[in-house]
């Protein structure tokens, strides 16, 4: 995944559009689909291309083309990401960038600072008209990790958000609770990241919260 990143920031700066094949690459819609957004930092960019194939002739399925880091940077580049098209479905998550400690044991950004940008997100969010579709923050494994993060507060910053995605009446995709008992199976040891095959079954997750609300 670090190599995904530095091979996009390298084309960004050089000029050049990511490979066809890159989650980060722009995609040309099919007429007469559904358009989907995905939004969410590295643990998304893992699942994008498997969500397209999966959903191939049955959505059209875009994604910021950058990793969308905490809620500050949502707030900051919402905007940019959403465009002037209509979507259908947004699908989106933050959380891991929020709730890594940075320096005297503090977040990123604070569980209460989290909860208050995500109340701003959503309401923008519910602007498009779109069914929005909330993935709670998936479990990371116990041990030293870098930058550091504790299991515990995936578990306080999942409560925050659902707070706020209950009180807005938005969908929730429960990865954290799809992940966690296979954490071991799909996950990478001492990294918050999957294996291929867990952004597969990750993916496979997210095609049936996308499929359900596009039935809707």
């Amino acid at each position: 995944m670090r190599t995904v990143l530095f091979l996009v920031a390298a084309w960004c700066a050089a000029g050049q559009q990511p490979a066809a094949d890159s989650p980060y690459a722009p995609v040309a819609d099919t007429p007469g689909l559904p358009r989907v957004l995905l939004i969410g930092d590295s643990i998304s960019v893992g699942y994008t291309i498997p969500v397209r194939t999966l959903l191939a002739g049955k959505a059209n399925v875009h994604r910021p083309a950058e990793n969308s880091g905490p809620t500050t940077r949502g707030v900051q580049n919402l905007e940019a990401w959403l465009g002037k098209g209509k979507w259908d479905v947004i699908h989106f998550n933050f959380g891991l960038h929020d709730l890594k400690t940075i320096w005297d044991g503090q977040h990123q950004v604070s569980v209460a600072d989290y909860e208050r940008n995500l109340r701003r997100i959503v309401a923008r969010l519910r602007q498009t008209g779109a069914v929005l579709i909330w993935a709670s923050t998936t479990a990371i494994p116990e041990g030293k990790l870098e930058p550091p993060r504790k299991p515990e507060d995936v578990v306080l910053y999942n409560q925050a958000a659902l707070r706020v995605m209950n009180g807005n009446s938005v969908r929730v995709n429960d990865l954290y609770a799809f992940v966690k008992p296979r954490l071991s199976e799909l996950g990478r040891p001492q990294n918050v990241h999957f294996t291929e095959a867990g952004s597969q079954a990750l993916a496979e997750q997210v095609v049936k919260a996308v499929l359900a609300a596009l039935a809707k």
